[in-house]
């Protein structure tokens, strides 16, 4: 029987890891330094880690959930890392989101360690997470993608293959810029619209019956901005900033200049310096906001 391992069970990792244990009768190990989540997971199943190494050692097909590319080359290197632990044969999916460069010199190393990658960095909210109605853009050989697919469907409704590794991470990054220009949007029409007298709410639901409806509107728009809650522990502006920081270093490669992406990594810059670094991310329309009044 295959053996999986799990490494990172924060806000998305820990129901991404237990819908994997619940749905399936494989054995499941997971690592993190926090072990609450773990004690939560022992629960279903999941056998606790001591380190990054043990999982690498242990598991056939290792998942790995960390918020950045950052995190995710940390526990790659070094003796107690995944590539000097992982053996022959296994199958490595990140699934968060991290740079194309990085993404494709890790799959680099790990293929000439004889270790297969998959990048299915994973798409909607932490409710989605729970749910296993998560969207998640794949980039893997087909061979790969045909392995892991039905795993991935275990916490997932939607699993897109977009083609060899480096292009899920693509995908995925473009669509949190279009998804951030889109709630920039919606925050300039609130603030335009208060200032001529109408209410935000009974914007968005007029927006909801028309041409301006969209996945940002009902989410990001009527549950963060109309509200103006903007809890921690959820998609935060760090997290957002720094994907957006991804989208503009893959057009600086294409010698691209995308003005609004631009914008939106200032606007996120300015809500981290502001000390809103931990709030979900629709921060922004705070600023957008108080733009109008300075």
């Amino acid at each position: 029987m295959r053996k999986f391992g799990f490494i990172g069970t924060g806000i998305m990792g820990e129901p991404m890891c237990r819908h994997l244990a619940t749905k399936g009768s494989e054995p499941v190990m997971a690592y993190d330094r926090d072990l609450e989540p773990l004690d939560r997971l022992a629960e279903h199943g999941v056998v606790t880690a001591g380190s990054v190494a043990e999982v690498a050692k242990q598991a056939d097909i290792l998942f790995v959930s960390l918020p950045s590319g950052q995190h995710l080359a940390s526990i790659c290197e070094g003796v107690d890392g995944v590539l000097a632990n992982a053996r022959p044969g296994t199958t490595f999916v990140d699934l968060g989101t991290s740079p194309l460069s990085l993404t494709r010199e890790l799959a680099g190393r790990f293929e000439a360690a004889g270790v297969h990658y998959a990048d299915a960095p994973v798409a909607r909210t932490r409710a989605a997470a729970e749910t296993g109605t998560l969207a998640i853009t794949v980039g893997a050989s087909d061979e790969i993608f045909a392995t892991i697919a039905p795993l991935l469907g275990r916490f997932a409704s939607e699993v897109t293959h977009c083609g060899p590794v480096g292009t899920g991470q693509i995908v995925k990054i473009l669509n949190n810029m279009v998804v951030v220009g889109t709630v920039m949007a919606l925050s300039e029409a609130a603030a335009i619209a208060g200032a001529a007298g109408v209410e935000t709410q009974a914007l968005f639901d007029a927006f909801a019956k028309g041409s301006a409806d969209s996945f940002a509107l009902r989410n990001h728009g009527f549950k963060a901005v109309a509200q103006g809650t903007f809890p921690e522990r959820v998609f935060s502006t760090e997290y957002m900033r720094k994907d957006i920081g991804y989208a503009l270093e893959m057009a600086a490669d294409a010698q691209l200049t995308p003005t609004i992406a631009a914008h939106a990594h200032d606007l996120l810059t300015q809500a981290t310096d502001a000390g809103h670094g931990a709030n979900y991310w629709p921060i922004i329309s705070r600023l957008i906001a108080a733009a109008r009044k300075a």
